[in-house]
């Protein structure tokens, strides 16, 4: 028994292992520069605050990190993006050894992974959907121990990386959401104390900053996720279809997972025990933030753009696996392996496809070259001297100029046109 355990934990790592080389090297050879959100992150991360006008500043913390350590190096950034990625799988298999007595049933629920487009092919580009993932597993699974040993230590961590989550995107408030209905419905019960607290006074520390920031510029973060959503242009219909289109989408992103599903389970039928605290607990992960999604849509009529749904099923191969455990047949993993191979090659051949084949993309834009122009441009100029400090403009073109000049000059937004200035501020206009 332990050397089968063993055997499938090598296999484990073996699979995290080649799948942040292969989703490092295949966007490292085949973009020309980085995708829109890294580089957005990295202009933010210029110039670090507790917030920014889209999003929180998780995203921009973690690649201002690494731009300390590599620098203007792309390969390290797409690194990061899959380390975001094998941690969430990682956090995955681990949830999942509390579930499961049977160790294959571990990787399976990772392995089933690869069946969503959100954890391959869309990976390269990191972004406040990547840097979530890893916080949205940690405090489920630290929700679990707390539950299962009401450690306070515990308790502090879920509350330490909801906040980390939270920190990440506000989207987090829909796991948010489905654990307090776990825990409301626990203390009902008299199965968790008073120990639980301790989860919400580590949440607020991390969030306080963040908070104060909020306050002080108007919650613009807030204002842009509305936006973004279309709120306040509804008519009686888009209640209805949007959260069609939602749904569709869903059961279209989730089909190569059911797919491989299907060849480990001889038939799906299984009953719904509720008084199991293990289905409720991966019933208040995975369902529900789902279904207060769908809700969101149909209340408020909005629309739900597909990549926010990237960290939401995340423990979905747990959740299938755990529901239909007594019908799973292993004789019948050839079947499995054989698709989940198609897919584990085809993901990471379809990308690089793209990326050459595609020439108009954000990848393809020639980042260092525009950087040199700029370059070439101040030293020109006789009418601001010193060295080059800030560029403004908008996240994309002078996020880029930021991102590749040596003197890492500070982002700072400009609506409009791009401003090159030094430390005092005195500026001339670039484009």
């Amino acid at each position: 028994m332990a050397e089968i355990k063993k055997n499938i934990n090598n296999l484990f790592y073996i699979f995290i292992t080649t799948h942040l080389i292969v989703w490092t090297l295949i966007p490292s050879l085949t973009n020309n520069n980085l995708p829109l959100d890294t580089i957005e992150a990295l202009a933010w991360g210029s110039n670090l605050d507790w917030g920014f006008n889209k999003h929180p500043p998780m995203s921009a913390f973690l690649v201002e990190i690494f731009y300390q350590i590599f620098g203007s190096q792309d390969w390290a950034y797409y690194l990061l993006s899959q380390i975001c990625v094998i941690i969430s799988f990682f956090v995955v298999f681990k949830l999942a050894e509390e579930f499961f007595e049977n160790e294959a049933f571990c990787l399976l629920s990772v392995l089933l992974l690869e069946g969503i487009y959100f954890y391959n092919f869309t990976t390269p580009e990191f972004n406040v959907n990547v840097c979530l993932m890893p916080f949205w597993t940690l405090t489920a699974l630290y929700l679990w121990k707390s539950f299962k040993d009401n450690k306070i230590i515990d308790w502090f961590l879920v509350g330490l990386f909801a906040g980390f989550g939270f920190l990440s995107k506000y989207l987090f408030i829909y796991l948010g959401l489905g654990i307090d209905i776990f825990l409301i419905y626990m203390i009902y019960k008299k199965k968790i104390d008073f120990k639980c607290l301790v989860s919400i006074i580590s949440f607020l520390i991390v969030l306080i900053p963040h908070l104060i920031w909020l306050t002080e510029n108007n919650y613009i973060t807030i204002t842009y996720g509305l936006d973004r959503t279309g709120t306040g242009d509804q008519n009686f219909l888009d209640h209805i279809i949007h959260p069609l289109i939602f749904l569709g989408k869903q059961i279209g992103i989730l089909m190569p997972l059911f797919l491989m599903f299907l060849f480990l389970s001889d038939k799906l039928k299984s009953k719904f025990n509720f008084k199991d605290n293990k289905l409720l607990f991966l019933l208040a992960i995975n369902f529900v933030p789902i279904a207060l999604v769908f809700l969101t849509s149909m209340i408020m009529g909005v629309k739900i753009r597909t990549m926010w749904m990237s960290p939401f099923y995340l423990f979905f191969g747990v959740l299938l696996i755990y529901i239909f455990q007594l019908q799973i047949n292993l004789n019948k993993l050839k079947g499995f392996t054989t698709v989940f191979l198609i897919l584990f090659i085809f993901s990471p051949l379809a990308y690089a496809y793209v990326s050459i084949s595609e020439k108009d993309k954000r990848t393809d834009y020639l980042g260092k070259e525009e950087a040199n122009k700029a370059k070439e441009f101040w030293s020109s100029d006789i009418q601001v001297t010193g060295e080059l400090s800030f560029v403004k403009g908008n996240e994309w073109i002078a996020g880029n100029l930021s991102y590749h000049l040596d003197e890492r000059p500070k982002w700072i937004y400009n609506p409009s046109n791009i401003f090159l200035c030094n430390k005092n501020l005195e500026c001339i206009k670039y484009k």
